[in-house]
């Protein structure tokens, strides 16, 4: 759009605006004494450069402060039941409402929890069940509890309420019966001392764990993997029967007492409980079946006895949200068949109807009408968790609250972008105040007020570039964001080239994918596009990493999710295939989840950093190794903190409370160690430097160089080497992963594959990442990117757009081809606005 269109749009709703709410000296995290105003009862959006104090400013102080204030009204006891945010660190914020976050994160996420749960949908529809479903004459009346999965009254006893159970294939158990329990035979048993503890106790009651494991007798066999008995015995470490015999006899005590779990129940236990990484490594020995007594329904007989408008409640639970309200319609205007005679219960059911299909439609209005009710939290994105939180919001009706968002945009097509801020509106038209963090040019083009946080990431920012309506922002020179809200025409990122070979995938079938054949082109860049919900995550991260595992091309341990377990992916790689030696999956799930992974850590170069300490003559006179410089070990750490560099204290009537250690300074090591120096640093001065400052002290260090350069040219020159991982944001993980990929030793082609890419990135930063991608390219690796960003998919070589709509209307290929090609289709939704980001591309780089 042009400057004056854009200028004209921006100042639609920012009229008689005055400031409403005032920060005085906020210096959480890397904000330098900020002070500023902002007005009530309107859009304001939060923007800048990735990493430069949005997030440290809308939600670190403005909600903290907001939550700290209501905390104070709340009984101490019952603070204990909240979770709390930190304390801020300003000095004061006049004219700050109530306030409601509502951010991009998985929490509530649980496996048991739907969007229908999540939504209070759910509740509403059970009770609809309970005092309108009809049912035989043998089943008898059934409280509203009684519907509901999670519940004694209304699981499934075979499943549990799950709709799934896990079984263990038992002829993978033990897939050599040549070798003897002790050489290995259980297959499924644990590494390490626990499957020698398995041994010892077998051998104590009894069995022969030398012998080859097909000479045993039947009946052992089947104990020994099947038995639900758990018998606990003494253990005496390397003695013989004949010697634990009388040792028992004599009384001895014992090294300790054990007791045997069967390779089943072990088996079960581990990855109904377990880490990603253990269910992964345990699939192969389990299949994941829906459930025979409910199938899949996750309630019990009685609960599915009762239908209303022909469907019982699970089947109402597996309809999309388009589908559902399309079927409740007619009872809430009172002309449905279905509704009962009797004139109370036909009020009731109105009304209840009424309200379900009230707010069916309002998360229809944020794209997501292709979610079903049954659709598990865990399966959503957190753009998608996100909205749900939002819809539910403006079905709530609060008055007077300021709502602090994170990235609303986020995941969701242009189309569905409008919709969405049409939403955000009517929350403003209802008294309420928004600070939105946000990237997105047409969020911050809607803003009624704009502030910019900056000018660069870390601690290049932290001040206010600009604070006034939007089409000031056009003046202000030191602005990154200016030159893209305005639309100054750009030249293109990357070349682009035609597709020469291809990836043949056929009859593709999971998901709202059907017998879908597509082509993906390789050495080239792919933007997978279309509207929320038709099917680009589920290309990208399900049929892509399934299809190709089955050719042996194993994701990355690292990035592998649990493909196997679920083996939904139907389908064939026909061509392409073979010549793809590895496969990368590059998200922005965390690096690390504790304080001691950082960016030094994962990347590996400060195993080299530690063997430069190490060569020091200080440490070599001291008898120190490299090891010596690891915080993690006991040797060279802090003891008080124990490496962390932190102490965390947890209040019980107030959010808890961490501080530098006072021991070690913050510096996580012990006295002793921090008194080697190399080139006068400590390892301690080493963790505390920039990636920029760290390329200048490590100028000539090869190793270190390459991993450092890789950090830079993703625009994280800002982040410090000791960085916790708990403290990168998802758009700065998935930037350290990629540049971990580019350090590495090339070891063959390789696809790469990022959802989303665009998420959490300021437009800056997001060309940074594209200009990066294409190196991968040009080395003979393949990108695919499932995109909603027009001006990454216009950088792509190839595009292919999925839909026509979502859910159940996706799941199609409507056009595929080069850019140009694909803006001119005429039955997608994504063609216009990809056309409207081409007129703006001013053609390849150096053109």
């Amino acid at each position: 759009m042009s400057s004056e269109k854009a200028s004209e749009r921006i100042s639609l709703h920012s009229q008689n605006i005055s400031p409403g709410v005032t920060v005085h000296g906020a210096r959480t995290h890397n904000l330098r004494d900020v002070s500023f105003s902002f007005p009530r009862n309107a859009m304001v959006v939060f923007t800048g450069i990735s990493g430069s104090g949005k997030s440290s400013l809308a939600f670190d102080t403005l909600y903290a402060e907001a939550q700290r204030r209501f905390m104070e009204s709340v009984a101490p006891h019952a603070r204990r039941l909240i979770e709390q945010a930190s304390t801020p660190d300003v000095d004061a914020i006049d004219g700050l409402p109530p306030a409601v976050a509502l951010q991009q994160s998985r929490a509530g996420a649980q496996e048991r929890s739907t969007v229908g749960s999540l939504t209070r949908i759910s509740v509403t529809l059970r009770l609809l069940f309970s005092r309108a479903g009809s049912h035989p004459a043998d089943v008898t009346f059934l409280p509203a509890e009684a519907f509901s999965p999670n519940n004694p009254q209304g699981a499934c006893p075979a499943c549990q309420g799950m709709g799934i159970v896990h079984e263990v294939k038992a002829d993978a158990l033990v897939p050599d019966g040549t070798l003897s329990i002790r050489e290995g035979a259980i297959a499924s048993w644990p590494n390490g001392w626990q499957a020698k503890n398995l041994r010892s106790i077998l051998d104590t009651l009894g069995y022969d764990i030398d012998a080859p494991w097909n000479t045993l007798a039947e009946k052992d066999r089947e104990w020994i993997l099947f038995t639900d008995e758990q018998p606990s015995v003494p253990i005496f470490m390397g003695l013989n029967a004949e010697q634990r015999r009388e040792a028992i006899a004599a009384g001895t005590e014992p090294a300790y007492t054990g007791t045997y779990t069967s390779a089943r129940k072990y088996l079960l236990q581990s990855f109904s409980g377990g880490k990603e990484s253990v269910k992964k490594r345990l699939s192969r020995f389990i299949t994941v079946a829906s459930c025979n007594e409910c199938h899949g329904k996750r309630l019990n007989r009685d609960a599915l006895a009762y239908t209303f408008a022909g469907r019982d409640i699970a089947e109402m639970g597996e309809l999309t949200i388009t589908q559902l309200r399309a079927l409740l319609s007619p009872c809430a205007e009172g002309l449905s068949e279905d509704l009962p005679r009797e004139t109370a219960l036909r009020e009731a059911v109105i009304r209840m109807t009424t309200d379900i299909c009230g707010r069916l439609g309002q998360l229809e209005k944020l794209g997501l009408g292709h979610l079903s009710l049954g659709r598990r939290t865990t399966m959503l994105s957190s753009g998608e968790l996100q909205r749900i939180r939002l819809a539910t919001q403006l079905i709530s009706r609060l008055f007077g609250v300021i709502y602090v968002l994170d990235e609303p945009a986020a995941g969701l097509h242009p189309e569905d972008v409008r919709a969405l801020l049409q939403s955000l509106r009517l929350l403003v038209e209802a008294g309420n105040s928004l600070v939105i963090v946000e990237h997105n040019l047409d969020v911050i083009a809607e803003a009624d007020w704009l502030t910019e946080i900056g000018p660069g990431p870390g601690g290049q920012g932290g001040e206010i570039v600009y604070n006034g309506t939007p089409p000031g922002l056009q003046q202000i020179s030191r602005s990154p964001t200016a030159g893209y809200l305005f639309d100054r025409h750009r030249p293109g990122l990357r070349r682009r080239r035609l597709p020469e070979r291809w990836l043949s995938l056929e009859q593709v079938t999971c998901n709202n994918i059907q017998d879908l054949d597509v082509r993906i082109p390789l050495e080239r860049m792919t933007a997978i596009t279309g509207v929320s919900g038709s099917g680009k995550s589920t290309l990208l991260s399900r049929v892509l990493p399934a299809l190709l595992e089955r050719l042996d091309k194993t994701p990355d341990e690292e990035d592998a999710e649990d493909d196997s377990v679920m083996p939904d992916v139907q389908g064939s790689i026909t061509a392409g295939g073979t010549s793809l030696k590895r496969l990368v999956r590059i998200d922005q799930r965390p690096i690390g989840r504790t304080p001691r992974s950082n960016l030094a850590t994962y990347t590996g170069f400060f195993d080299t950093v530690r063997k430069l300490f190490a060569d020091t003559d200080e440490a070599k006179k001291r008898g120190f190794d490299a090891s010596r410089f690891s915080f993690n070990l006991p040797a060279g750490r802090c003891p008080a903190c124990e490496g962390q560099g932190q102490i965390t204290i947890e209040l019980m009537f107030m959010p808890q409370a961490s501080a530098p250690c006072s021991a070690c300074g913050g510096r996580r090591y012990n006295e002793e160690t921090l008194e080697v120096r190399w080139h006068n640093r400590t390892i301690a001065d080493v963790l505390a430097l920039t990636v920029d400052e760290a390329i200048s002290v490590f100028r000539n260090n090869d190793t270190i160089q390459r991993s450092l350069a890789a950090l830079a040219s993703l625009g994280l020159g800002y982040l410090t080497l000791g960085q916790p991982a708990t403290e990168l944001s998802g758009g700065e993980c998935q930037r350290i992963k990629l540049a971990w990929e580019l350090q590495r030793t090339q070891r063959g082609k390789t696809l790469y594959l990022l959802d989303e890419p665009s998420t959490g990135l300021h437009p800056a930063d997001m060309d940074k990442l594209m200009r990066v991608l294409d190196r991968l390219v040009q080395r003979g690796d393949t990108v695919v990117i499932a995109e909603h960003d027009m001006r990454i998919a216009c950088e792509a070589d190839w595009v292919i757009d999925l839909g026509p709509g979502s859910g159940e209307s996706g799941g199609q290929i409507v056009a595929a081809g080069t850019p140009e090609e694909v803006s001119r289709a005429p039955d997608s939704l994504t063609a216009s606005y990809l056309l409207a980001r081409l007129d703006k591309r001013d053609g390849e780089p150096g053109q």
